[in-house]
């Protein structure tokens, strides 16, 4: 028999590649092709929270987004691919025909870009949504605007909906170094006013929320001295959301007006009650039952401060002495005869008596 033929010996020791170069070799040729798939510094975008459900999150974002974004800006103008690409007839080097072939095939890309692209966060129940060539406080600002003034509810899984305006390395001296220049259109001289700094942080264990809170207040006091710090309701709010590696910055109005930009609470009114108010049980009586030390120092004002309470029809009114009447109404408005509640002190008083 022949022997079997011996297979070449694997390059870099006999050991196969790993699974995991083939991953990044593809994540990388993606990235190349459709833009970044995760937060990256060097991006804009919307920050959305959501409760468990994030493929939901992303509908309801799309929906919303594109909804508003069309108002505000138009309908989004796609090029088609085969007019950006030139053919490369009569080129006699290859290497400057293979180069422009790559660059027009890279130009077609960005401009076959969406509008809003979802991309990973790096956090649970937060999705981000990158914006290309608009401005997302605005966008997002109309869209608080809009929902606070109509009051209808429009999300059923987003809460709240952050602008990122800029985008960083999460290092505190990266953060300082960025904010010195992104900060300057709002605080910057003759610019001023008053602001707040909010500070979030996930998936991160090297960043303070105090130092980072205190050198972004220092940033935006030596922009200008007349801004000033105001917790309670502020002209701008600094907004600072770090994921991982990487800090999202934003300068946003009204921010407690809209509720911390929360879409679920903004369309409720202010004068919602959080629990409804209790109701007679089936139609049963309701007597009114005065306050015992209000009755105690004065007795007209307990007859003015009695509330009802529910009682059983089976209960029965024992008889009453003069000077403490009061009426029973049903809950269909009807009056009953006028009785009385008996005094704890009354049985003491009979003994004496006695």
């Amino acid at each position: 028999m022949a022997a079997p033929a011996q297979q070449p010996p694997q390059p870099g020791g006999g050991k196969r590649k790993g699974k995991a170069q083939y991953v990044q070799a593809k994540r990388a040729r993606r990235c190349d092709a459709g833009g970044p798939r995760q937060l990256e510094p060097g991006l804009q975008g919307i920050l959305i929270t959501c409760n468990m459900n994030e493929r939901k999150c992303v509908e309801e974002a799309y929906s919303l987004l594109n909804e508003y974004g069309d108002n505000l800006y138009g309908p989004e103008k796609f090029t088609d691919k085969d007019q950006q690409l030139s053919g490369s007839e009569g080129e006699d080097d290859m290497e400057a025909a293979l180069k422009k072939e790559v660059d027009d095939i890279k130009a077609s890309t960005e401009k076959r870009l969406r509008r809003f692209q979802s991309i990973e966060s790096g956090a649970n129940n937060v999705v981000f949504i990158r914006t290309l060539g608009i401005e997302p406080e605005k966008l997002v600002h109309h869209i608080l605007q809009d929902v606070y003034k109509t009051k209808k509810k429009k999300t059923r899984v987003i809460l709240r909906m952050l602008p990122i305006s800029g985008t960083c390395k999460a290092f505190l001296e990266d953060m300082k170094k960025y904010a010195e220049t992104f900060l300057e259109p709002w605080f910057k001289a003759p610019n001023k006013g008053t602001f707040q700094i909010v500070y979030k942080s996930r998936n991160n264990s090297h960043m303070n929320r105090e130092e980072v809170i205190k050198e972004l207040a220092g940033i935006v006091g030596c922009l200008n001295s007349e801004n000033k710090v105001d917790l309670t309701n502020p002209q701008y709010t600094v907004v600072v959301e770090i994921i991982k590696a990487v800090c999202c910055l934003s300068v946003v109005k009204d921010y407690m007006l809209f509720r911390k930009y929360n879409l679920q609470e903004v369309v409720k009114t202010a004068n919602d009650p959080s629990q409804p108010s209790p109701k007679l049980r089936n139609g049963k009586e309701a007597r009114l039952e005065t306050d015992n030390k209000l009755n105690q120092n004065d007795p007209k004002e307990g007859e003015d401060n009695q509330q009802v309470v529910p009682q059983n029809n089976e209960e029965k009114l024992e008889e009453a002495k003069p000077g403490s009447e009061t009426q029973v109404e049903t809950e269909e408005g009807t009056k009953a005869e006028p009785s009385i509640q008996i005094q704890e002190g009354s049985k003491s008083n009979e003994n004496d008596l006695s």
